[in-house]
């Protein structure tokens, strides 16, 4: 295997030939700010406990079949949030819309009431969606699975919907969004 010198202009590579950087061992401080270099968009996971809604952000959700419709989410071990959210009936996900990163940030927060400036709604199971999302999937716990420091959630979908909002994408710790007319973004 050759190695070619790699330069970066923009943020992207750019060298005569087709070239990919040379491997390190990855060391645990850094595979955050490798992660970060992955895009994802948002979802918020969320349900009504106690008759108050409850709930996170998410930026692990994947879909994973279509028959039967799952999805999955990763949630960090001890989440309090979690161990709460995961008793209810049903389970609300909100794929967030690229104008809501105030909402991304309220979900997140460690602190305080999550849902006091949230323009929420509640489903028949308690499944709670965020107003204004891209999509709403209202799921039941199926399975989890351990991931090292995380579970991995499989969520069953029984109900949902989508609107005509772009979604939010997180990357490198920062939102933003996919732009129809941005010259290189593919179909």
């Amino acid at each position: 295997m050759t190695t070619t010198t790699v330069t970066t202009m923009d943020s992207c590579l750019v060298a005569g030939e087709k070239t990919s950087p040379t491997l390190q061992p990855i060391h645990s401080d850094q595979i955050r700010g490798l992660y970060s270099s992955v895009p994802s968009g948002v979802a918020a996971v969320c349900a009504l406990i106690g008759g108050q809604p409850d709930g996170m952000a998410a930026s692990s959700l994947v879909p994973v079949s279509l028959d039967p419709p799952l999805v999955s989410f990763c949630v960090q071990n001890g989440s309090r949030t979690w161990s709460r959210v995961r008793t209810a009936a049903r389970i609300g996900v909100s794929v967030l819309a690229r104008d809501q990163s105030g909402a991304c940030t309220a979900l997140a927060a460690r602190e305080g009431d999550r849902f006091a400036e949230l323009d929420w709604h509640a489903q028949h199971g308690g499944g709670v969606f965020i107003t204004g999302a891209a999509a709403y999937l209202d799921c039941v716990v199926e399975s989890e699975v351990p991931g090292g420091d995380h579970r991995i959630v499989l969520l069953r979908v029984v109900a949902g919907g989508s609107t005509d909002c772009a979604p939010i994408i997180f990357h490198n710790s920062r939102f933003g969004s996919i732009s129809e007319n941005d010259p290189t973004a593919t179909e």
